[in-house]
């Protein structure tokens, strides 16, 4: 068989980026409690304009942090996209009535070595299970992958919402996918390369925080002061 006989695999990149961080919620759960973000710092935004690509299917979650976040984004220079769909499904999860209580003294109640609010099959009074959050990802994942396949599509979501997309792309392994640390502004990406034989993920980056090694070069290549000159000089 040739190759130009041979069936197509076609590889479909996932941007997702975490929202910038929550700076009014008093030290309190928030989950899916529909609050702001702080998107002051514009040296992080343009940092993360320059890794993402241009030509790119838009979607974020249905909360205003995730449009925010996008929003910041376009500001520092990044072509606003004609559209970005609002995916309800990306939400964090529902920690139902855990949302409003002091984050530190519940995690503090929470057995030691836990990754997350509670084990993944355990719903929050009146909410949802990680179990529930992973399989609504999953699902919404499956579709605008299959609508949108071997495009670039940047996912502006959440720490739940991405560790949930990292358990999927580990082979369906929910309980792995809260291992990961994800950071406010932080870029993970997940490619899927799906054919006739093949479905499989790439994970080429985890929590990447472009700002960093951005300000780490700028350091680097800064002309050195007048004393620093002076005393390479004595």
């Amino acid at each position: 068989m040739s190759n130009a006989d041979k069936p197509a695999v076609v590889t479909t990149r996932w941007w997702w980026v975490r929202h910038a961080p929550v700076r009014s919620d008093g030290g309190n759960i928030y989950g899916q409690k529909d609050i702001a973000c702080d998107t002051s710092d514009r040296h992080v935004f343009e940092a993360v304009a320059k890794i993402l690509p241009r030509q790119a299917v838009w979607v974020a979650s249905s909360l205003q942090r995730t449009h925010q976040t996008a929003q910041a984004i376009w500001d520092s220079g990044f072509p606003k996209p004609a559209t970005m769909a609002k995916e309800a499904a990306f939400a964090e999860q529902h920690l139902g009535q855990w949302q409003g209580m002091n984050r530190a003294a519940f995690l503090a109640s929470r057995p030691a070595g836990s990754h997350w609010f509670a084990d993944i099959g355990e719903p929050a009074p009146g909410g949802e299970s990680f179990m529930d959050l992973y399989n609504r990802v999953c699902r919404a994942i499956g579709r605008i992958d299959a609508e949108h396949a071997g495009h670039d599509v940047i996912a502006v979501g959440h720490g739940g919402t991405i560790k949930a997309a990292i358990a999927l792309a580990l082979g369906g392994q929910p309980e792995k996918g809260l291992a990961f640390d994800i950071d406010n502004c932080s870029v993970t990406r997940l490619d899927h390369i799906a054919g006739p034989a093949v479905d499989v993920w790439r994970l080429p980056m985890v929590n990447q925080q472009p700002w960093m090694a951005d300000a780490a070069h700028k350091a680097m290549h800064q002309p050195a002061g007048p004393e620093v000159a002076t005393s390479k000089l004595a």
